[in-house]
């Protein structure tokens, strides 16, 4: 038994030293080689479609990895949202289920691009090796069967004087096994590495177009999740904006702006009246003003910083340009899209104003109504 495995150690370290001599022989021009230029497409072919297959898996797998670092953080973001969100504001349990439905979303998308898209992919690069070795063994063949002709095309010179018949036949032999050996690999080969190459598309087609359609569904409804929350928050503004959420009990419809300035004082004066005639002629005042149209700007409005006084028309305050979307709700307001230009006016009646609430004129459609100031900014 010890004589049987030293004797395949012997074997194995000559046949390696017999490759290693042929290739190195073969390198310094001394000995031919069998050319095969098909083979050599076949290979060309077979590396580049290794390598790109080895790139795209590394790339994607980094890929999956990123998306379910995103998925960790999106999942602590909306419990960061919905933990502020406090129960008594509007739309709180539509929120928490929005972000709810986010979250599937996510578990969704990351379970396709992991069942449906890494691992074909992995199958798909996972045969490159098992052809590779086989490639390495048609190599190895390759320069026996060189090897093995040389030493045949040597004894053959050397029989003719020597008349050694026998070793030319047991040459001969080896050759051919040799020659075989290699045959039947190469042929192989050459059907199979083919095949692989062409099934690269059909293999793309596939995985690539599970790939974006599961981007593409993600993306779509995760698109309709955020414009649910948006909704959500934009009714808590106007709920906000109408005093809603704020803690005195009565919300008062008033020309609100005049506190900014010295009219405040006015109101103030005019609710401590305790006798009728004052109280009357105060009022007269107003009916008088408002027949007159003779109320003063600078009396009710406070003109914003920045905003132009110039070349505005006849009872325009100033401009302003919607920084958000604004859809009315009740027929007196005013609904506006992001850059519409809207002209301040008065209000027909100073008591009608509520606050944070102004009262415009939009220019493309001259429609006129109530909307949110912090939904504007001065021009």
């Amino acid at each position: 038994m010890a004589e049987s495995k030293g004797a395949l150690i012997a074997k194995t370290v000559q046949k390696h030293a017999g490759r290693a001599k042929e290739k190195l022989l073969q390198n310094l021009g001394k000995v031919d080689r069998t050319l095969d230029d098909i083979f050599e497409e076949h290979l060309q072919n077979f590396n580049r479609q290794h390598q790109q297959a080895v790139r795209l898996q590394k790339e994607f797998n980094n890929y999956i990895r990123c998306i379910r670092a995103v998925q960790t953080a999106s999942k602590s973001l909306m419990e960061a949202i919905t933990e502020v969100y406090e129960s008594g504001w509007s739309g709180h349990d539509l929120l928490y289920v929005q972000a709810q439905n986010m979250e599937m979303l996510w578990q969704d998308f990351s379970h396709k691009l992991g069942d449906q898209v890494l691992i074909p992919l992995n199958t798909y690069t996972n045969q490159f090796p098992e052809v590779r070795k086989k490639i390495e063994k048609r190599g190895r063949k390759l320069v026996d069967y060189d090897s093995q002709r040389h030493s045949f095309q040597n004894l053959q010179s050397n029989a003719a004087k020597r008349r050694d018949d026998v070793k030319v036949t047991k040459g001969k032999e080896q050759l051919e096994e040799a020659k075989r050996t290699y045959e039947i690999l190469n042929s192989e080969l050459h059907d199979e590495l083919p095949a692989l190459y062409d099934s690269r598309v059909l293999f793309f087609v596939n995985n690539l177009q599970t790939l974006f359609s599961a981007e593409q569904l993600f993306h779509s409804e995760s698109s309709k999740v955020f414009s649910e929350l948006e909704a959500i928050t934009d009714k808590l503004a106007m709920d906000s904006q109408r005093g809603g959420y704020k803690k005195t009990n009565s919300v008062v419809k008033s020309n609100t702006l005049n506190s900014h300035n010295g009219n405040a004082v006015q109101r103030s004066a005019a609710e401590t009246v305790n006798n009728a005639e004052d109280k009357a002629q105060v009022d007269g005042e107003k009916e008088k003003e408002k027949a007159n149209n003779v109320a003063k700007s600078d009396d009710v409005y406070d003109i914003p910083v920045g905003a132009t006084l110039a070349g505005l028309p006849a009872g325009a305050l100033y401009r302003v340009r919607a920084t958000y979307r604004y859809t009315r709700e009740d027929s007196d307001e005013l609904s506006f899209d992001v850059g519409d230009v809207i002209r301040v006016v008065q209000y027909d009646d100073p008591d009608e104003q509520e606050e944070g609430w102004l009262m415009g004129i939009k220019e493309s459609t001259n429609e006129k109504g109530m909307f949110p100031a912090n939904f504007t900014r001065p021009i």
